[in-house]
């Protein structure tokens, strides 16, 4: 019984992330972070000693790597952009250069907790459209490619819908290696991952970034907003237009919500000119 309550509150903490809900209010007082319900859901299978709450922590660009100086920073501003752009034909080799300093990845706690594949990225280096999502599931972990599980069959139809092809388009994620039980990535290990994911966005130059969930979003846009809040309006990214939507594993959970984020993406369509299959 206690795994089944467990369970619930796991799906329950999931769906109000998805949706960019990250503060609840208990008895009129202002709750802790997002972060403690899922501690609490834990709590049938670990004990879990005072639940502070979590500050996200932004990412500096230095010589050997990041750190730490307390709020969440934007990718526009955790290094700067490359004065010279990679040519089309040198951004598979680009590609393959950060791939190769990642390695065999220990430099945050995801490479300890049961990871099996580190999930750089796919699809093609010249795309003019990049979808960037949270992190890699079981099914993800276990080839070493993103989104090829059940969300990743609807991304596919979401992309075909668009009138592009996945092989067509870059997908990523803001951590490369599976948080355990899938759970949101904590701000350690996203500002330790996302300073490659800068670095993939810069080689690839897409002409619309697809925040594929809250989670994305916020990493990728330095602010902690609603979901509602950031969909239906441009954003900025590395130079790039940048739009939000649903992540497809939250419209697995919420079919409902597909409508909404078809709107996304047809506010993407009209910026790249695509008219979609048959039109």
């Amino acid at each position: 019984m206690a795994d089944e309550t467990q369970s619930q509150l796991r799906a329950y903490v999931e769906y109000f992330r998805d949706l960019g809900v990250y503060d609840f209010y208990r008895n009129g007082e202002p709750a802790e972070a997002l972060v403690v319900l899922e501690a609490e859901a834990a709590v049938a299978v670990e004990p879990v000693v005072a639940a502070a709450p979590v500050v996200v922590e932004p990412v500096v660009a230095v010589a050997g790597g990041t750190v730490v100086a307390g709020k969440l920073v934007s990718f526009d501003d955790l290094a700067l952009r490359p004065e010279v752009q990679v040519l089309v034909g040198d951004r598979a080799a680009a590609l393959k250069a950060i791939q190769d300093e990642i390695g065999d990845c220990t430099r945050c706690p995801l490479a300890y907790a049961g990871r099996r594949k580190i999930v750089f990225g796919d699809g093609d280096p010249g795309a003019r459209v990049m979808f960037v999502g949270e992190g890699p599931g079981a099914d993800e972990d276990e080839l070493g490619l993103p989104f090829v599980g059940k969300a990743g069959q609807l991304l596919n139809n979401m992309i075909q819908a668009m009138g592009l092809t996945r092989e067509g388009v870059y997908i990523a994620n803001i951590v490369k290696c599976r948080p355990p039980a899938n759970r949101a990535p904590e701000p350690v290990e996203a500002n330790t991952c996302t300073q490659f994911l800068v670095r993939q966005m810069d080689v690839v130059q897409p002409q619309v970034v697809v925040a594929l969930g809250a989670t994305a979003a916020m990493y990728l846009l330095g602010v902690k907003q609603s979901l509602a809040s950031l969909r239906g309006v441009w954003h900025s990214c590395r130079g790039t237009k940048l739009a939000v939507t649903y992540h497809p594993a939250f419209l697995l959970r919420d079919p409902r919500m597909k409508g909404e984020a078809w709107k996304d993406l047809q506010m993407v369509m009209a910026e790249m000119g695509l008219k979609g299959p048959g039109k």
